[in-house]
């Protein structure tokens, strides 16, 4: 079963605390991934900076979370998704995707793509393309008293995607009982280039 960890009455102030110190740390690991790809300097160089980073890694490690971050809510209702791949504020891995919710109960996001998220020269991977639509259907499809996980999804890629500046958005087609159904897209500034839509289903020990 999937679990969420309450980790009690931790005030918005400390969460935000939180948020400006982990925040800037994904950020500059992330500019580290485009850099890693994208340098061009000598071997020697390469091999110091790689040193760097291993005793970095390491100051980091020598305190830890055992397993993954997870997800975390606070009595007062601040939900932490920090190591997700697509939202996470921890994870540089992330871009990260900022969501937005607009009152008719659609949710949107304005993001950046770069080099890390590269699979056709100069365009987005397919799979990068495919996890950010899931993930944006999930957020449209679920609230915090109905949880909803991916189903079924079915994508209709248009176009190659360039990378840059995107926009995404996604929005509430139907309910079915337990089901959501949901819809969405992937665009950049001369429209879409990906569609999506999926069925979202609330999980037993959420009924």
């Amino acid at each position: 079963m999937v679990q969420w960890t309450d980790i009690g009455d931790v005030p918005s102030a400390e969460v935000e605390r939180l948020r400006a110190v982990y925040g800037p740390l994904a950020d500059s690991v992330r500019e580290l991934i485009d850099a890693t790809i994208r340098t061009e300097v000598d071997v020697d160089t390469v091999a110091t900076v790689k040193a760097q980073i291993d005793a970095a890694t390491a100051r980091l490690r020598s305190r830890q979370t055992d397993g993954p971050f997870g997800v975390r809510f606070t009595s007062g209702g601040d939900r932490m998704a920090w190591g997700n791949p697509v939202i996470g504020i921890r994870n540089p891995v992330a871009p990260p995707v900022e969501v937005m919710r607009d009152p008719d109960g659609r949710v949107h996001t304005d993001f950046e793509l770069g080099a890390a998220f590269e699979g056709p020269p100069g365009h987005v991977h397919g799979g990068v393309a495919a996890l950010i639509l899931d993930h944006l259907l999930g957020e449209v499809a679920a609230n915090a008293e109905s949880p909803r996980f991916t189903g079924t999804i079915t994508l209709r890629y248009l176009r190659p995607t360039p990378l840059g500046r995107l926009h995404a958005e996604a929005r509430i087609t139907g309910t079915d009982g337990v089901k959501a159904y949901a819809a969405g897209y992937l665009a950049d500034a001369e429209g879409p280039t990906v569609e999506a839509e999926g069925v979202f289903i609330q999980p037993k020990w959420a009924r």
